[in-house]
């Protein structure tokens, strides 16, 4: 049996839909439930990327252990790694919560308003959780096979960057396909509004982002994959006991323009629900599925997931 693990390192990306993450590393949640199973002195090591794709060659190249990001890349390293030896399935769901699709030009009432003139920022063309809603919208809206119909509009930009380039206006965007809190920032400016929310596409509250990383490590070193597991549960925990304590959090480790009370404001958001438990992620494996995305289809959700996720309620 391999030596357990004496160092975690764990990918984050930006936005308040990772806020779970930040309070783990803020309160040192890892590292104290590594040494109550007994894995003395655990390193924890955190990494801020901006960019999925260079998250998952991270992650298959050995260099990270866990990783965080949307469904669409669980989906697709699933299929890619499945029964082989660098398999990668996922450890939990990081919330449900909604992304919007904002734009500059007053006129664009709706997706079949954009034209040739309009730059979406996605985080990642073709594979992020913004490029794939809108490919469903295109497909819902224009027929199944014309779901990439607009991905010749899309651009790849990191949130804050996307933020920026559109609140300016001279990023050379008309759009942003938008998380929170950089959506609030946003709608609060003048001449913006959102046409389109990945709750409409998804057919109701969704998770957003998941945890995942590689058979070898959680079978190599099973204790420091229950550290994780167990601390990403009591992160959630503190978060929802008091949503305006994680928001100081939040403020404190990004230095977000928004007060600890907006930011608390959107926390307390009904749509926002941060669980562990995956929802509606079959719905964006389907059509990754339908699309040609991926060769492999899952049977359900839980063939996504590591069985530790197997006793949650999800779809």
């Amino acid at each position: 049996m391999a030596a357990e693990a004496t160092e975690i390192r764990i990918a984050e990306q930006y936005g308040l839909a990772f806020l779970p993450l930040m309070i783990m590393r803020d309160q040192r949640i890892i590292e104290r439930r590594g040494a109550q199973l007994g894995v003395a002195k655990l390193d924890v090591k955190w990494a801020k990327i901006g960019a999925v794709n260079a998250i998952n060659d991270a992650l298959l190249a050995g260099e990270l252990d866990f990783a965080a990001g949307g469904v669409p890349s669980l989906v697709l390293l699933w299929a890619k790694t499945r029964n082989t030896a660098g398999a990668v399935r996922g450890v939990a769901a990081l919330g449900d919560i909604p992304n919007e699709l904002i734009v500059s030009r007053r006129e664009v009432k709706s997706i079949r308003d954009l034209g040739p003139s309009d730059k979406i920022a996605v985080t990642a063309v073709k594979i992020s959780n913004q490029a794939i809603a809108l490919q469903m919208a295109a497909a819902q809206e224009f027929g199944p096979d014309n779901y990439e119909k607009l991905d010749p509009l899309t651009v790849g930009m990191a949130h804050p960057d996307a933020a920026v380039a559109l609140l300016s206006g001279s990023g050379g965007i008309t759009g942003h396909f938008s998380a929170p809190p950089f959506l609030e920032r946003e709608l609060r400016a003048k001449g913006l509004h959102s046409i389109l929310s990945t709750y409409d596409v998804l057919g109701g509250p969704a998770t957003l982002n998941v945890i995942w990383t590689r058979a070898a490590f959680r079978e190599g070193h099973p204790k420091a994959y229950q550290a994780f597991v167990s601390a990403l549960e009591e992160a959630m925990e503190v978060l929802n006991r008091d949503k305006r304590a994680a928001a100081a959090v939040y403020k404190r480790l990004t230095n977000s323009s928004e007060s600890v009370e907006e930011i608390a404001g959107i926390l307390e958001d009904p749509r926002f629900v941060f669980t562990v438990t995956p929802h509606r992620v079959m719905r964006t494996a389907e059509f990754m599925h339908r699309t040609a995305r991926v060769k492999e289809r899952p049977a359900s959700w839980k063939d996504l997931f590591f069985p530790e996720a197997h006793r949650f309620s999800g779809n």
